[in-house]
Formats: C-alpha cells, structure tokens, sequence
C-alpha cells in the first residue's frame, strides 16, 4: 500500500511512462478520425473516434510494452481507482458530444476535445506533472479557436491528432530521459 501522495504519483509516472503511450495512442485515433472524415464522411470520422477510444488502452498497453513500459501500478496505489474514475467519466460524457452531432457534425470533435482536455487536466495529480495542464488546455483552446472559426471537422479532428501525437512523443522521451538518469544515478552510487 501506498500512502504517501507523492509515491503514489511517482509510481504512476513510472509504471506508465509518464502517460506517454496512452497519449499517443489517442493521437492515432484522432488521425484515424480524421482520415475518415476526409476519406468518407464525418458520422464515419464520429463512429471512428467513438470505436477507435475503446481501443486506446490496448494500443497504448501494446506501444508501451514494446517501448519497454511495464504498463502497471502497484497494487493499493490510491491513484490507480482515481484514473479509473476518471475514464469513466469521460466515457459518460460522450453522449454530450454525439448530441452536439445532431445540431452540427464537426460540433462532436470540438466537444470531444473540450472532454479529452478535461480529463488530461486530472492527469496532472495523478502522475504529479504540470504539463497535463498544458495538453488539457490546449486541446481546449482548440476547440474554442475550432468552434469560433467554424472549422470543419478534420480540422477539428486533426487538432486533437497533431496534439496529442506531439504531446505523448515529448511525454515519451521527458521519460526515457528521467529512466536513464535514475539508471546513471544507480550506477554511479
């Protein structure tokens, strides 16, 4: 059990790779969306983010192994129920999205973006890492700038990939430096 905040926070940036995979993983759905919408049409490119979310964690579990992520948290971390929580209520405010659909189509991806940004938001307690604000809140402010330009939705679908793509790369080598760091420290000591 942990008990500690900042232990519980640490074990979650390193049994997930600071999130990196997760991130980037969503980043490839939101490209796949946004091919659909300029390949087909946009209720393809909704139903391919839609679809495509329920396959982000396996993605994500998958990249991180291979990039040598363990993909797991110790067992009484206090944080892995708080990311759980979090998932869900991100999966109930979906509907929200899809409503905004039925009034204007790219509306969805501008939703989603404003939800995904809420929830990384959280991400900054859960792994202890300010950059989460940042993604949360430009993915925000994209959405916002999105909607006021009314921007079509691969635009709005291509924000999110570009974003997150770029974000959980960053997030993927912030962690490959603090590993190899803490693997000199070990081998100095």
């Amino acid at each position: 059990m942990i008990n500690n905040f900042e232990n519980a926070q640490h074990d979650m940036r390193t049994g997930y790779g600071y999130g990196a995979s997760g991130v980037f993983s969503s980043g490839l759905v939101w490209l796949c969306a946004a091919a659909a919408v300029l390949r087909y049409e946009v209720n393809t490119g909704i139903w391919t983010l839609i679809i495509g979310g329920m396959m982000i964690f396996p993605l994500s579990m998958l990249i991180g192994k291979l990039a040598g992520i363990s993909g797991s948290h110790t067992n009484g971390n206090p944080l892995g129920r708080s990311a759980m929580e979090g998932t869900v209520w991100m999966i109930m405010s979906i509907p929200l999205a899809y409503g905004l659909s039925m009034v204007k189509p790219e509306w969805f991806f501008q939703g989603m973006l404003l939800i995904i940004g809420g929830r990384y938001l959280t991400f900054s307690s859960l792994y202890g890492m300010r950059a989460y604000w940042l993604l949360g809140g430009l993915l925000a402010v994209a959405a916002w700038v999105l909607f006021a330009l009314q921007a079509g939705a691969f635009y709005s679908a291509l924000a999110g990939a570009v974003t997150e793509i770029i974000f959980g790369t960053v997030l993927f080598g912030l962690f490959r430096k603090s590993r190899s760091s803490s693997t000199d420290a070990v081998t100095d000591a």
